[in-house]
């Protein structure tokens, strides 16, 4: 079972994803940004955790981070393509 801490951690970082999906979605609904520039966030951010330079366990975290922005970006993580 998860230490309380590392829940607390996951939660955060759940809460924290799922706020900003919903921002880039209503961005796109606004129209304050397109299809192209919301999908351009999420692969600068992709491309920033894949080239983070680290290595070992911190190295894993962020190639697992890249990992899950780029199953939001294929729509695997939300109800709606961004």
């Amino acid at each position: 079972m998860p230490s309380p801490n590392d829940m607390k951690d996951t939660a955060s970082g759940i809460a924290a994803l799922s706020i900003c999906e919903s921002l880039l979605l209503a961005l796109n609904d606004l129209k304050v940004m397109g299809v192209k520039e919301t999908a351009g966030v999420l692969h600068d951010a992709a491309d920033a955790h894949r080239n983070a330079g680290e290595t070992g366990d911190e190295a894993a975290m962020h190639l697992e981070v890249a990992a899950i922005i780029e199953r939001i970006i294929s729509g695997d993580n939300s109800t709606r393509h961004p």
